[in-house]
């Protein structure tokens, strides 16, 4: 952050009695009682100039209007009066003080050096010394002005190097959070819903393995499948995370190599409907309208979701759960649907119901990480159990950038 130069804590607090025992030397040319007790107030008094500037100028003042009553002319020593002056201007809050300090010491050199007392001049030299003497003031009042400006435009700056590193670290802030729930998101994605796949082939496959040797084989090949594509999926996680440091220098070869890899998107939704029937489900896919709008991102907000309701069903349902998923692409978005029966058993052991909230209770982070997806994406999500048994999903993703967007026809259909 940008700061103003700082100085030695102890230069202000000697520059104040530097500046006080200057006038305590002035005082020291006179041998009257009268100036001595004056001078050293005013020396005293100019110790506080920076904590109390317009308390400081007013005892300055009194004291030099006290010196004038008492028939006393200008000493050396009064010009503490400027040096109280100067401390208003540079010091005080309010600029009506700034503008008070100038017009007391301006009436100042009026009566002391316009004839206004008895020990004024008289003769035409007189207006000479009020101008040349009061332009010395102005002269003084106006630098003192422009320091003043210049120390409250540091600070200003100084405040805005502060409240931008704030910013910054907010938003730096901001930005890991939302990170770390995207990473979460997705490992919660792969890692669930292959892992649930995989333990309901491997507990198929155990039962299967001495009655039905081609269906453990199959679900073997199923669980190896399975392993592998959730293995490359938390490779590609991986190298998210390591994007920051690829991209200095490394990012064309970093792309190269990331172009030959499996990218996840809805050309996978048959694998993945396939690999839950494999698990036991029934699944009914359907699928209306033409996705060319659909961005690389939404289509992964498609997969996943469908991906973590199928993974739910397997979860609380179990095999023998029948499940229909419908996909419906319209002109201005897509339509998410994936219900299912619940094995012919209630809902209401499953996790509570996400209208845009959240989970309640015991959800669990699958249909937060759903409704996080959507959201992100700019859409809206919906689940909860249905009337008598099983569940429901329901998502719509706005789509943009189409062209042209041909009419409902059904572009597939697969049981």
């Amino acid at each position: 952050m940008v700061r103003g130069v700082q100085a030695q804590p102890w230069v202000q607090p000697a520059y104040d009695v530097g500046l006080a025992a200057l006038v305590v030397y002035a005082t020291s040319s006179s041998d009257d009682g009268l100036h001595q007790v004056v001078g050293g107030a005013m020396a005293l008094a100019l110790l506080w100039r920076r904590r109390r500037p317009t308390a400081v100028m007013g005892v300055v003042t009194g004291l030099a209007l006290l010196q004038f009553l008492l028939g006393a002319g200008p000493m050396p020593y009064d010009g503490a009066l400027l040096i109280a002056m100067v401390s208003v201007v540079t010091h005080a809050r309010s600029m009506r003080h700034v503008y008070a300090a100038g017009a007391v010491v301006l009436v100042g050199v009026v009566v002391t050096f316009g004839g206004l007392l008895p020990f004024g001049e008289q003769d035409s030299e007189a207006l000479g010394d009020v101008v040349a003497i009061a332009g010395v003031c102005a002269a003084l009042w106006l630098t003192a002005l422009v320091l003043r400006t210049r120390r409250l435009y540091v600070a200003s700056l100084e405040a805005r190097a502060a409240t931008a590193e704030r910013e910054r670290e907010h938003l730096v802030r901001l930005a890991a959070a939302e990170e770390r729930a995207e990473i979460a998101r997705e490992l919660h994605d792969v890692v669930a819903h292959s892992l649930a796949v995989m333990i309901l082939q491997a507990d198929g496959a155990g039962y299967a393995l001495r009655s039905d040797p081609d269906k453990a084989g199959t679900a073997l090949r199923a669980i190896a499948d399975t392993g592998r594509d959730a293995l490359e999926d938390m490779h590609r996680i991986v190298r998210v995370l390591r994007a920051g440091r690829a991209d200095s220098g490394q990012g064309g070869a970093a792309a190269d190599a990331d172009a030959g890899r499996r990218r996840v998107s809805l050309d996978d939704l048959e694998t993945v409907a396939e690999r839950a029937r494999a698990a036991g489900l029934s699944v009914e896919l359907d699928v209306e309208g033409d996705r060319g709008g659909l961005s690389t991102a939404d289509e992964l907000t498609v997969l996943r979701v469908v991906q973590e309701s199928l993974t739910n069903v397997l979860r609380h349902a179990g095999p023998g759960a029948a499940v229909a998923i419908s996909l419906r692409f319209g002109a201005d978005a897509v339509r998410i649907g994936v219900v299912d029966d619940g094995g012919g058993r209630p809902a209401g052991a499953r996790a509570a119901v996400d209208r845009g909230g959240g989970t309640s209770g015991s959800g669990g982070n699958g249909l937060v990480g759903m409704r996080e997806r959507v959201e992100v994406s700019g859409g809206a999500f919906a689940a909860g159990p249905r009337l008598g048994t099983g569940w429901e999903v329901e998502a719509e993703l706005p789509l943009t950038g189409r062209d042209k967007v041909p009419g409902d026809e059904t572009v597939g259909r697969a049981r």
